[in-house]
């Protein structure tokens, strides 16, 4: 196909799913887009009256403490040949955006300003998923609470004690089933909701620090007795002891200790769901090239992901649809999560699974250097 030399940069700008604002070096706007259009609103008019001062100062509104300004943005991006990343907030959410210098033939220089229009279809199918478990659990736990009190006001004749509290046991459990997956749907719901708002880089930036991983697996291990991994609906089995671990004793990691306690409940969860309970799990660990980052694998010999099935694994709300992954219960949000997180983090996840062997999720995270110039939160995924 022929590219039409008259064809229209305004109409190339409007196919753009992202917002465009480009200003000239006298902080006028001089071009914007669809996009941008039905992004600012009302507020582009004053965008186009006053230039950059305007576009400045909503930008910065709302800005977080330690969070490069609009303006630092703009400049930064003048004066280097890279695009800078940055983000406002508007209507409820923070918009991650970028400051870029682009040439006119003339050598004049423009500054164009990207916002990323947010898909929170996943937020939304949250709490519509929310709103039917709450409502579900709602009226199962009124139903089952009225037969524990019929069941003890009018037991059967003859019944033992113990036949009867077994009965009574029998409802308990599944009150207790209802009740464990709302709070693990609102746990879910708790860190969409930093990714959505912009508070996770905050909260990383936070609460990152150094960790000996080799301790940190360890007191993890130890701590998973204490945590209801599998869902009480699913025969429940002493999956502690499947699971073992190698790492090296000297490998350091500059990370927040919650989050990586997250990412690794959410990966041995789908491992031991996903595989027979007799077969082993590891978790693995090495540095990479150049001491740069540090690699965290989950492994298992379990049912294995079909090779047609990898590209829902990160989806929001998708599931594998082999028969044993169906037949277990999950929301297909917990791998999706891992995915945002460990990005913000500055780092990358991805899997390796051949069906009827097994599954490697592999993920990983900045190395703690001594040097003390950590790596910033500003570009994700910034690890080879």
């Amino acid at each position: 196909m022929v590219f039409d030399k008259q064809l229209n940069y305004q109409s190339v700008l409007d196919g753009l799913g992202s917002g465009i604002l480009i200003f000239d070096d006298e902080d006028r706007l001089v071009m914007e887009n669809l996009s941008a259009r039905n992004l600012l609103g009302a507020d582009l008019k004053l965008i186009r009256a006053s230039g950059w001062a305007a576009a400045s100062a909503l930008f910065n509104s709302r800005t977080n403490p330690g969070t490069e300004t609009a303006d630092a943005a703009r400049k930064r991006a003048l004066e280097s040949a890279r695009p800078v990343r940055f983000r406002i907030y508007r209507a409820g959410e923070y918009i991650p955006c970028w400051a870029s210098t682009v040439y006119a033939t003339s050598g004049e220089a423009f500054t164009m300003i990207t916002l990323e229009v947010a898909d929170w279809s996943a937020m939304t199918d949250l709490l519509d998923h929310f709103r039917d478990e709450v409502e579900h659990a709602a009226t199962a736990t009124m139903g089952h609470t009225k037969l524990i009190t019929n069941t003890l006001k009018s037991p059967k004749k003859n019944e033992t004690t113990e036949a009867l509290g077994k009965r009574v046991a029998g409802f308990v459990t599944l009150i207790t089933t209802h009740m464990h997956r709302q709070e693990r749907l609102m746990k879910l719901f708790n860190r969409l909701e930093l990714i959505r708002t912009g508070k996770l880089a905050e909260m990383i930036r936070n609460d990152r620090k150094k960790l000996n991983l080799a301790n940190f697996i360890e007191d993890f291990i130890e701590g998973l007795p204490e945590v209801t991994l599998i869902d009480p609906e699913t025969e429940q089995q002493d999956y502690r002891a499947r699971i073992t671990s190698s790492i090296p004793d000297d490998l350091m990691i500059y990370a927040p200790p919650g989050r990586v306690a997250d990412i690794l409940h959410d990966l041995l969860r789908n491992a031991i769901m996903y595989s027979m309970k007799a077969t082993p799990i590891m978790i693995m660990a090495n540095s990479s090239t150049g001491n740069q980052s540090v690699q965290i694998d989950v492994v298992d010999e379990g049912y294995g992901i079909r090779a047609k099935e990898f590209e829902r694994v990160f989806a929001p709300f998708e599931r594998a649809r082999q028969p044993q992954i169906i037949g277990e219960f999950g929301y297909g949000l917990s791998l999706y999560l891992c995915k945002q997180e460990v990005e913000a983090m500055s780092g990358k996840i991805w899997f390796e699974s051949e069906e009827g062997v097994g599954t490697t999720f592999s993920f990983k995270l900045p190395q703690w250097r001594d040097d003390a110039t950590q790596p910033s939160l500003s570009s994700p995924s910034s690890i080879d």
